[in-house]
């Protein structure tokens, strides 16, 4: 992905005062009680996670791989979601949100945009068993929102929009009866990585079980203003998760203004969690998920 660097213009500048008018906390306001982190970037166990959340007041954590093992959580047994459960529990500590890799993976029939993107159809024939795994796995951990994507990034990214609508749909169907909601993840590897593309997607899908797991950072990849600008494009009312790249917090060129994205979500009634996910890898990266989330609640308190 790229990385543009992007200063707030005096335009910019304006239009977020705009937005944050006299009114900017008419709605709930985000606070340390709606902070949540995936685990597999904050730790190296699963234990570990449970601690990085004790540490800093958190009630909430995300998953998607278990931490120091391979695999992730939607695709475990029963045995070991149960206890994780458990432990979750015991901890005082909710899941807010499961991230999958569904349909992060070679739409069949599809020219991918890179050259050496795996092509394995098998993946796609066992959508609707991976889903199934995934609500079994959400019913057991207690959370009612599941991430999925919307394919390898092809040549024609709005070409293939009614394929990828169509298999959402299919999904959300099936996730509807056990009262999930599939939140589509803007990944700018996937087919929709931006605001825009977000939302030509969603205008296809007005069904109450798929909403949006917003990543402000992944839109600024594809050379959008995420914020305002892109946001602004955003139906509000279906934004029901939010990430937050460690990068987007800490000093340096993918710097952005998270005081004001609050503030405009708070106004504009968003009741979800906010998710550290921090993607600054290697052997900092534990280290940077506790600078990162530090200055995630310092911001919530400016």
């Amino acid at each position: 992905m790229s990385s543009p660097s992007r200063s707030w213009s005096r335009r910019q500048l304006l239009a977020t005062g705009a937005m944050l008018a006299p009114s900017a906390f008419a709605g709930s306001r985000i606070d340390r009680s709606r902070v949540s982190a995936i685990t597999d970037e904050i730790a190296k166990t699963p234990a570990e996670g449970i601690q990085f959340a004790r540490q800093y007041g958190l009630k909430w954590l995300e998953l998607r791989k278990v931490p120091g093992a391979p695999g992730e959580y939607f695709m475990m047994d029963k045995a070991f979601l149960e206890q994780a459960a458990k432990e979750f529990r015991d901890a005082g500590v909710r899941v807010s949100f499961l991230n999958t890799s569904m349909l992060k993976y070679w739409l069949p029939g599809t020219e991918p945009a890179r050259a050496n993107a795996k092509k394995d159809p098998a993946r796609y024939e066992k959508r609707k068993e991976e889903l199934e795994r995934a609500l079994e796995a959400a019913h057991i951990l207690g959370v009612n929102k599941v991430r999925v994507f919307t394919f390898t990034r092809t040549t024609d990214p709005a070409g293939v929009l009614p394929r990828v609508s169509d298999a959402i749909a299919e999904l959300a169907e099936i996730a509807g009866r056990s009262k999930t909601h599939l939140l589509i993840e803007n990944e700018p590897a996937c087919n929709v990585g931006g605001n825009a593309e977000l939302v030509s997607l969603l205008n296809r899908l007005p069904s109450r079980w798929v909403g949006i797991n917003w990543d402000p950072l992944n839109a600024q990849h594809t050379k959008e203003i995420a914020f305002p600008d892109g946001y602004r494009m955003l139906p509000a009312r279906r934004i029901e998760n939010v990430q937050i790249k460690g990068k987007s917090v800490l000093p340096g060129p993918e710097l952005m203004d998270w005081v004001a994205i609050f503030r405009q979500l708070a106004k504009d009634g968003y009741k979800g969690q906010v998710g550290l996910e921090t993607h600054i890898f290697g052997e900092i990266q534990v280290q940077k998920s506790h600078e990162s989330i530090k200055e995630i609640l310092r911001l919530l308190e400016t």
